[in-house]
């Protein structure tokens, strides 16, 4: 489809085009300096974005806050399709964003003020946690309207999730990850993140340190069985994420 035809339409819920990329332009143009200039980052591994199909991808990735890492994301899957790599210096890709990118991402956070308010039309994937709500544990059954709605942005485009649902590190991932993933049958492309934390509050929004150095690799996509258990596929993603058992070993070696 032409950009102009994207111009005049709608993404997988309904959101127009016209008002995604306004909003990925003026919101992206401020993160731009704050990854660039404030900070500094460090991206590899864009080699494994060039041939991926259009629809049916779901990127893996660990997570240090809530916003900061998806507002890197966007800047570099709009710099690949604008034919850049490993880089995001130089904020035209802006101008032409990869508008069918989602990610997925707790209902009640996106209902917390303004800018996530503005972060969910530009492509979250709200679901409500079956663990915590409110800051308290919950035990409650996966809502099936809440997978339908990720095997809706899978099927239409691009789509981010973190298997933890936390921003602590090296806690278990969800088992909801593996079972879209078996569902679905999505290419898996892993991603790992660092020095988001150091730089960011909590939620990416707020700056807390000068000059760090902002890391984002991806990673080759993983090779899956789909048939396999979903703890199986579990421990393999948590594996690529860097994030499981043995990685935290390593760490506190």
């Amino acid at each position: 489809m032409s950009n102009s035809g994207k111009i005049l339409k709608s993404d997988a819920f309904g959101n127009s085009y016209l008002i995604k990329r306004v909003l990925i332009l003026a919101f992206g143009y401020l993160s731009y300096f704050r990854f660039t200039r404030t900070n500094k980052t460090e991206i590899s591994g864009t080699e494994h974005l060039e041939n991926l199909p259009d629809t049916g991808v779901l990127f893996v990735s660990n997570h240090q806050t809530y916003f900061s890492e998806v507002a890197m994301m966007y800047h570099v899957f709009s710099a690949v399709k604008n034919g850049k790599k490993n880089t995001i210096k130089g904020p035209f890709h802006l101008f032409r964003p990869k508008l069918n990118l989602y990610f997925i991402a707790a209902l009640e956070t996106m209902k917390k003020g303004l800018l996530p308010k503005v972060f969910a039309y530009a492509g979250s994937v709200s679901i409500k946690r079956t663990w915590r709500e409110a800051g308290q544990n919950v035990n409650r059954q996966v809502d099936l309207r809440d997978i339908s709605k990720i095997g809706m942005a899978i099927d239409h485009g691009w789509v981010i999730t973190f298997p933890q649902g936390t921003t602590t590190p090296f806690v278990k991932g969800r088992r909801g990850t593996a079972h879209v993933i078996k569902k679905f049958e999505p290419i898996v492309v892993p991603i790992v993140v660092d020095g988001f934390r150091r730089a960011f509050d909590k939620k990416g929004l707020r700056l807390k340190k000068k000059g760090t150095t902002l890391k984002m690799r991806f990673k080759a996509p993983l090779t899956i069985d789909y048939s396999a258990n979903s703890d199986q596929i579990l421990e393999n993603v948590m594996d690529a994420i860097e994030q499981s058992e043995r990685f935290q070993m390593k760490t506190s070696a």
